[in-house]
This record gives structure tokens, sequence and C-alpha cells, in this order.
């Protein structure tokens, strides 16, 4: 679900739009760069499987913070392999997708052949948008065992990953998660943390994990419950 872009009310009653500063130079705004809004048009129509299409932009905005704190990061094959990370779904039938994912199943086949198929789905868009031919090979080979490979190739390819991994502790991601499974919020928090903390490969994604994580908590705590 889309969150409010407009409010309910103005307690304050009076109009202060006009002394809002534009976004032009403000810290952590994120927007499709021109370059990655060329993929990401490419890449939806394969994304739109289980909530995969919502999930890449959150973990497109999760991996730009991530970009913006490692300078030896290159954001033009991290951001596009996040943006064609999860294409390959769209190449298995979707009632079998939730299969590859759930607690005590876990089909290693389907995770193998939807990275195996977003690895040629990218390679293809890429190519169309005649992307720079090295980092295209980069981003191709970070996707092609995105989910499989437990540790990372490169700086790049550990950035994606957090991304990704991290996404699950977004309100959209435990949404998501508690929906995939029919579990309650604090019951799909304790899934995703077995999920995630100890998998993550990168300093900085440990960090953004676990304030997540502290909002999830407290989001399920009594004492917030009980104010409604």
């Amino acid at each position: 679900m889309l969150p409010p872009l407009t409010p309910r009310a103005n307690h304050y009653g009076h109009d202060v739009a006009s002394l809002v500063p534009s976004a032009n130079g403000l810290t952590g705004i994120v927007e499709l760069s021109p370059g990655h809004d060329e993929i990401w048009r490419r890449a939806k129509k394969y994304l739109a499987v289980r909530d995969n299409d919502v999930h890449t932009l959150y973990a497109y905005g999760i991996g730009h913070a991530l970009v913006s704190q490692q300078p030896d990061a290159d954001p033009d094959v991290v951001l596009p392999a996040i943006l064609l990370h999860d294409t390959g779904w769209s190449q298995v039938p979707e009632d079998d997708v939730l299969s590859a994912i759930a607690p005590g199943a876990g089909r290693k086949d389907l995770v193998l052949q939807h990275e195996r198929e977003g690895a040629r789905i990218a390679q293809s868009i890429l190519d169309e948008v005649g992307w720079d031919a090295d980092r295209t090979s980069e981003i191709v080979a970070i996707v092609d065992g995105h989910d499989s490979r437990r540790e990372a190739v490169s700086l790049n390819d550990a950035l994606m990953k957090d991304a990704d991994k991290i996404w699950r502790l977004t309100p959209h991601g435990v949404d998501t998660v508690m929906n995939w499974f029919g579990l309650t919020r604090e019951e799909a928090h304790r899934l995703i943390a077995s999920r995630v903390h100890d998998h993550l490969l990168s300093d900085t994604g440990r960090a953004f994990a676990r304030l997540l994580a502290a909002i999830v908590s407290i989001d399920t705590d009594p004492e917030r419950v009980a104010l409604g």
C-alpha cells in the first residue's frame, strides 16, 4: 500500500508549504537518474510478481544510501543491478515463487532458475540501453548468484546483496512478508531477523538494518500497541 502523499489534517492551521526548501542539494533525497530510469522502464514488466516491483524500488533507495557511504562503490553497477536482480522471477510460475523462499520449503532449483533468467534479461536490457560493456558484464555476474552465492565477489556485489535483504525490514517489507506467509507482524519480524542480520556483508548495511529493526520492534511493543 502506498503511504499517504497528502495530509489528512493541518493542526497548525497555517500554510507553510512555500517555506519548505527545494529538494536540490538536500541530503537523502533519492530519485532514479535518467539512465537508471531507462533501465527501470524496461525491467518493470518483469517485476510484476509478488510485489517485486515495489520491492525493487525500495531496494534501489536503500542501495543509493549505501553507495553514498562507500566512495569505492560504483553506483552505475550497484543500482542497475538492484533494478534488474529479480527480473528472473517472471520466468518462474507465479504459484511456485513463494515455495522457493517459504520457511520449511526452500526450492533451490527455483532460486537458481530466477538468477539465470535474471542474468539473461539483464544482459538484454543493458544492451538495449547501451550500458557500458564492462559495467554490464559485472552487473550480469552479480545478478547471476545474488541469492545463492553467500559471499560477495566485490564491494558492488556486497552492497547490492545488502540492499536486497535490508528491504525486508522496511514497513513495506514487513507488510509483504506478513501477507506472503500469513504471519503476524511480530512473527514476520522474527523470520526476517533470522534471514537478514547475520547475512549482511557491509558495516553500513548492518547499521541500516539494526536501525530499521528497532522501528519494527517498537511497532509490536505492547506499549506502542496500547497507544493505537
